[in-house]
This record gives C-alpha cells, sequence and structure tokens, in this order.
C-alpha cells in the first residue's frame, strides 16, 4: 500500500486503520490464507455436479478424495484407487480429467530418466480403475506433469519433457490425442525456461506443471509452473495462444512477462503483486465443472483454485508443502511482449490474476 505524502485528520486515522489491516492480514495464521490440513504436492481437483474430486500421491499409488467444497478435501477420506504393483518407482503428479462420462487419471512413473506418462481410467471417480497404461508420447522421451483437454473439438495433451535423453532444461510440450488413451501425430515444443525470470533458480531451469484454461474470448492459455519447485522461487506464468493460432506453433505462443503467482517481487510481472502468506506457490489445479476447458468461468468473478505452497516463516522444503485453496479472475487489456523472434512482438488480451 502507498500512502499520499500529506494526509491529515479523519483521513489519516482511516488509512491508519487500513494499514493496520493490511499489516495484521500479513501476520495471519496460514488457515486463514487458505492452507488445507493436508501436507502434500501438485493437487489437481475437478467439479462434478456438487462435488469436489481430488487426486493426490499417496501410499505408493494414487488416491482419490471426494468433498463438497476444496475446503473439505483435505479432511475427506482418501481412498487408494493404484498401487504401484509392478514397481515402476516414483510416482509423481496425479492428473484427474472427465472425458466421455469416464475419469481418467495420468501420472508420471519411474526413476531419474525412467519417468514415462501413464493413464488408468474408470466410470466411478474413486474405484474399479483399469491398470497402468504406458502413454505412446512422440519420441518416448523423460515426461512429466501430463494433463488432457479439449479445445476447438480437438484432444491435447500438454506436459513437461525433455528434448533428448538427459535433463538439459524442462520444456512445455503438446501433442494431438484421437482418444483420451492415444496420442498422435509429433510433439511440439510450446514453452522453455529461457527468460531471466524463470531461470532464477535452475540447474536444470524448469517449466513444468501446465493446465489448460479458455478465456472469456475463446482463446487458450496454458498456465505453468516456473523455476525449481525446492526453491521459493516457484511461480506461476501464462502462455496465451494468439485468436486463431495454431497450438502446436511456438511463436504463436506469447508469454507472460514475468510471474502472475510468485513470492518474489523481482519476478512478478510489472502490475502483479508477491503473495503474503505463502512462498513458491505453484503447481496448481483451475477447479473447473468437469474439469471441462469450455466450462472455463467468464470475466468478472473470482473462481475456485488450488495450489500448493510453503507458510511464509517455515523453511521451504519439499515436505513442507501443504495444499491450500485461492481464487482467480481473468484480467482484461493486458499486453504480453517480446522480441527478436516471428509474429508481431505483442500480443494484448486477457491475462489472470491470483489470490490467497
Amino acid at each position: 500500500m502507498r500512502l499520499p505524502r500529506r494526509v491529515t485528520g479523519a483521513a489519516a486515522v482511516l488509512l491508519s486503520g487500513v494499514l493496520a489491516a493490511v499489516l495484521s492480514l500479513t501476520a495471519a495464521d496460514p488457515a486463514e490464507a487458505g492452507q488445507t490440513s493436508l501436507r502434500a504436492a501438485d493437487p489437481s481437483v475437478l467439479r462434478v455436479g456438487g462435488t469436489y474430486i481430488s487426486v493426490q500421491s499417496a501410499g505408493g499409488g494414487i488416491a482419490v478424495r471426494q468433498a463438497p467444497s476444496t475446503d473439505a478435501l483435505a479432511t475427506a477420506p482418501a481412498r487408494q484407487v493404484w498401487s504401484d504393483t509392478r514397481n515402476l518407482g516414483e510416482v509423481w503428479a496425479p492428473e484427474i480429467v472427465r472425458d466421455g462420462g469416464r475419469y481418467h487419471i495420468y501420472f508420471s512413473a519411474g526413476r531419474g530418466p525412467a519417468h514415462r506418462m501413464y493413464v488408468i481410467s474408470s466410470a466411478a471417480p474413486d474405484s474399479g480403475y483399469t491398470g497402468e497404461t504406458q502413454l505412446a508420447l512422440p519420441d518416448g522421451k523423460w515426461a512429466i506433469d501430463g494433463t488432457l483437454f479439449t479445445f476447438n473439438g480437438q484432444r491435447w495433451f500438454v506436459w513437461s519433457g525433455w528434448a533428448g535423453d538427459t535433463n538439459v532444461e524442462q520444456n512445455l510440450y503438446i501433442a494431438r490425442m484421437s482418444s483420451p488413451t492415444t496420442p498422435t501425430g509429433a510433439r511440439y515444443v510450446i514453452s522453455q525456461p529461457r527468460e531471466s525470470w524463470e531461470r532464477v533458480v535452475g540447474n536444470p531451469f524448469i517449466n513444468e506443471a501446465p493446465e489448460a484454461i479458455k478465456d472469456p474470448n475463446g482463446q487458450l492459455h496454458i498456465v505453468y509452473s516456473a523455476n525449481g519447485s525446492w526453491s521459493e522461487q516457484y511461480c506461476l506464468a501464462d502462455l496465451r495462444l494468439r485468436a486463431g493460432g495454431d497450438p502446436t506453433y511456438v511463436w504463436d505462443w506469447y508469454k507472460s512477462n514475468g510471474c502472475l503467482f510468485g513470492s518474489n517481487r523481482g519476478t512478478m510481472m510489472s502490475g502483479w503483486d508477491p503473495t503474503l502468506h505463502v512462498n513458491g506457490p505453484g503447481h496448481h489445479s483451475f477447479v473447473l465443472l468437469d474439469g471441462d476447458i469450455a466450462t472455463s468461468p467468464p470475466a468478472g468473478p473470482r473462481f475456485p483454485l488450488m495450489f500448493h505452497a510453503v507458510a511464509k516463516g517455515t523453511p521451504y522444503a519439499w515436505e513442507n508443502r501443504y495444499w491450500y485453496t485461492g481464487t482467480f479472475c481473468w484480467w482484461g487489456n493486458t499486453t504480453y511482449s517480446r522480441a527478436n523472434v516471428p509474429g508481431p512482438n505483442t500480443n494484448t488480451g486477457w491475462s489472470l490474476k491470483f489470490f490467497e
């Protein structure tokens, strides 16, 4: 908050009261800032009717919770729907998607460079899942954080992966899907961690945890996490596809000029403020009806969001991450700029504001 240089009388009393309220918020109990009791990472949540469904990696497999609100998910019973009976290795970042009346959970499993994407499916959200099938993603490289969405009648899969067989950097890739379990055609890179604000923490530098959403003009966005997840520099940034653009053509995507949701002012996009209560917010989930980007919210009101973060005042470490509830809204007339690449240097449209 910036106070005028000269404020006297009643106005001074009012402003001092507002400032005190703001300062009290910064010292609020973490629960007041949306912290749930679930000490975990990588939330994935969708809404079906009045029920909120989440999925997480737990107990050497995958667990599903159901609750009447996002706040209640953390205390809802966790039902194991899949176990790693084949000893695939680390199970990371499951994503639950609803497509064609069935639930599909995409997850990465493996050890080190062996991580690949797998899928299980069921007619019910918390039981009856098939055995795991490895997705035959184009080029067959290391892959994590994948999710399915439909845009303009075409299914797409977007994920974080390597260009080759070594961990030089994590890029975002997209590929067409002919069904919820069948990739088709080539993979295309749509983002690389090449901007200074997404290279604060790295080795490797990282773009990961992509989530699709459609703005009020019908344009596609991929909101992703940048900087190392082991650091409080972890944050959310945005890719906006130009109107009428080709999702497979990297230069039809425009990147936000900084983090849109993060805890360090130095990396934030101009006009966006850092968080008050948490450090390193990232790996989020837009809580959409049926998980369908066709149900993306209109301009105006705030809508539910879940993300993981570490409470301020707590050492930043993976084991200190909690699920948080928050909100987001569309923010119009926002210009993303770039230089020395094909196509126009600027693109103006909807961006997003995130709230703890």
